[in-house]
């Protein structure tokens, strides 16, 4: 019998290397820049750096940027060199970064001549299929190691290389396990948060290619585009153990190689590596940076650029864009699974449900990613056989209905099938994938109204209104706060214009006052009390009916109903006309026509202040103006006759003076006058 699907030569895993993992340390130097200070794992004298050409090292160990933080980390592929016994192959970079105060340092070296120190420990496996459970490990190792003060003493760097290099010898730090190791790796956070910070750019693009089964395990190519050494040992398996996953997956095409011959992989990659992304033979890449300067060249670099600092994704490529929309089914595919992880979202452990149940956690996200792809490559292998057999009804399946490809998108599915990694499944995996694995869409189904609101939703979105509207809506509301300004500003002089006019007329009054007192030679002192008294009671006058004025009117300059069921006549804001008595004359034409004082408003008159006039006696309904008739009808801007204390059961406040009034001369002209007027 052949060799299963799960054997290393059929499925194009790895084959052992043999490679010991390293340790290095990466040192900022503040004349020449950073440089790899030392080794570990290597005989006494050697620097692979030099031997195998890894000049970018000690840039992509020390990422632009990691100076802004006390710990961070960096992912970053290298290419090993062939060698006699094996073929080229990439190797895989995990630095932790840590800086010190220079002051702190027991013994300080002669030529650390600023206030930091800066360095990177570097640990290189042939594997990131354990940096989840590496980077824990690392993070201890190099704070330990910044604790003791002082980085002559590496005895510490020296155990620590040591027992990775006893535990690939063991065995445990291989491709042979049974299951990939995602630690830290998290889905669930990448669905709904990305981060700034190299260490989290880096693992977005490991979570990212890790929806793919098997691919971590086999990223042997990823480090340079001359690299192909997958597709040399790949055939197509001839058994399948459908109780086994991994012959199961394999037998299936998977993974799905999408580093190869012209591609590359680069969590970090630094500027001085831009140069090889631009290259004719790259053809394809994923790859990070965290300087912003490569934004600047986005259109030249990307096809898809992802900028984790505004978590937004822009299609740089026009030809992809309609490419990339997601059909119906894709839509309630991946809402589906939005919506799970939301519903259990917690906080305070962002990597786990809230109820610890399987829903929604990492484990459900990467079997509905699986269960897509299978269901993917086994509706384009149906496909695939319609066309070879057009027009014979009985080479299709009855259970299926017309192409179930069309479901995943038909020009997705033609720009892939266009690609170097579908020519590469497609050429090693059986013609009918899909007696093995249903070829139907995991969310197929017709159109509901759910499928019309996503779409809506999406046209909506790629409208960008919120940005456009964002703008309007800026300028609306300074607008608004200006004209709130302005509303403020004209009330604010209206109510000074009006305690200025009340102002002068106490101040008129009172020299009216002392005028008619000192004329009058037969002015007794109960006289004179009762001018003084005239005069106080003026300013109490105005000062009392401009707090109940000002009450009324932000009660809506409310109307009062006489005992006949009809509003009062009243008096109200409007034009001046003349008194019938000395007091009122003097309020009312010295206020206003002597003074000329405008009242700017669009609800007064420019007059000023109407007179206020004693109503005649009688049964009128209410004071008509000159010129206008008995029925002129009560406006918001009108008080009723009971303002001036002529109604019973009148709302208008009772002069605090009214009862002392009838104590003094009756016969005071200016005292009778002010008697009916509300204080």
């Amino acid at each position: 019998m052949a060799s299963s699907a799960g054997d290393t030569v059929t499925n194009g895993d790895a084959p052992k290397t043999g490679f010991v993992p390293l340790v290095a340390v990466v040192d900022f130097h503040h004349h020449r820049g950073p440089e790899v200070e030392r080794w570990f794992g290597v005989p006494e004298g050697s620097d692979p750096a030099a031997e195998w050409d890894w000049t970018l090292l000690p840039f992509m160990a020390l990422s632009d940027g990691a100076h802004a933080s006390t710990e961070d980390f960096s992912y970053f592929t290298l290419v090993r060199p062939a060698t006699d016994d094996a073929p080229a192959t990439s190797l895989f970079g995990i630095s932790c970064t840590r800086q010190m105060d220079a002051a702190q340092l027991l013994v300080r070296p002669p030529d650390v001549t600023r206030s930091t120190v800066q360095k990177a420990v570097v640990v290189i496996e042939d594997t990131p299929q354990f940096f989840g459970m590496l980077r824990e490990r690392l993070s201890v190792v190099t704070s330990a190691w910044f604790a003791q003060r002082e980085f002559i003493d590496v005895e510490i760097l020296r155990r620590f290389q040591d027992s990775l290099a006893d535990e690939k010898e063991r065995g445990q730090l291989n491709e042979e396990v049974d299951r990939d190791q995602y630690l830290g790796m998290s889905l669930r956070e990448l669905m709904l948060f990305f981060g700034s910070r190299c260490e989290r750019l880096c693992m977005m693009q490991f979570s990212l290619i890790s929806l793919i089964p098997g691919l971590l395990r086999n990223l042997q190519d990823s480090a340079g585009p001359d690299m192909n050494s997958y597709e040399k040992r790949l055939s197509q398996p001839t058994s399948l153990r459908t109780s086994d996953r991994n012959s199961l997956l394999a037998y299936m095409g998977l993974p799905l190689q999408i580093f190869g011959k012209g591609s590359l992989f680069g969590p970090y990659t630094p500027l001085q590596q831009l140069d090889l992304l631009a290259d004719f033979g790259t053809k394809s890449y994923i790859v990070g940076s965290t300087n912003s300067l490569l934004l600047q060249q986005k259109d030249r670099y990307s096809d898809i650029l992802i900028n984790l600092d505004e978590d937004t994704i822009s299609i740089t490529s026009p030809s992809l864009r309609n490419a990339l929309a997601l059909s119906h089914s894709d839509r309630r595919w991946i809402d589906f699974i939005t919506q799970e992880v939301n519903d259990t979202w917690d906080e305070a452990n962002p990597q786990r449900p809230k109820t610890m149940g399987y829903r929604g956690s990492e484990e459900f996200i990467r079997l509905q990613f699986e269960e897509y792809l299978l269901s993917l490559i086994s509706a384009v292998k149906y496909r695939n056989y319609l066309t070879q057999n057009a027009g014979n009804p009985k080479a299709t399946l009855s259970h299926i209905e017309g192409d179930p490809s069309t479901d995943f998108g038909n020009e997705w599915i033609e720009y892939w099938m266009r690609t170097e990694n579908y020519r590469l499944w497609n050429a090693n995996t059986d013609s009918h994938l899909f007696d093995i694995v249903e070829p139907r869409h995991p969310c197929a189904g017709g159109l509901s109204i759910d499928d019309v609101q996503r779409r809506i939703q999406q046209q909506v979105q790629e409208l960008h209104l919120d940005e456009r509207f964002a703008v309007g809506k800026e300028v609306l509301g300074r607008n608004l706060a200006a004209g709130r300004e302005k509303a403020s500003t004209l009330f604010n002089k209206l109510y000074a214009d009006m305690e200025a006019l009340r102002e002068a007329q106490k101040k008129r009054a009172e020299e009216q006052l002392d005028t008619e007192r000192n004329g009058n030679n037969a002015d007794t002192p109960k006289t004179q009390q009762g001018a003084t008294s005239v005069g106080a009671r003026a300013g109490a006058y105005i000062g009392s009916w401009t707090t109940w004025a000002g009450q009324k009117r932000k009660e809506g300059w409310g109307r009062s109903t006489n005992s006949n069921g009809n509003s009062g006549g009243g008096w109200g804001f409007g034009s001046v006309r003349k008194s019938r008595n000395a007091t009122s004359n003097t309020l009312s034409d010295a206020g206003s026509e002597k003074n000329g004082t405008p009242l700017s408003s669009p609800t007064l008159s420019t007059g000023g202040f109407a007179s206020l006039e004693k109503s005649p006696v009688g049964n009128t309904p209410h004071r008509a103006s000159e010129g206008d008739d008995g029925s002129r009808p009560q406006t918001q801007h009108s008080f009723s006759e009971s303002v001036l204390g002529t109604e019973s059961g009148s709302s208008a406040p009772t002069s605090p003076h009214k009862a002392t009034a009838t104590k003094q001369d009756s016969t005071d002209e200016g005292l009778k006058a002010n008697d009916d007027v509300p204080a």
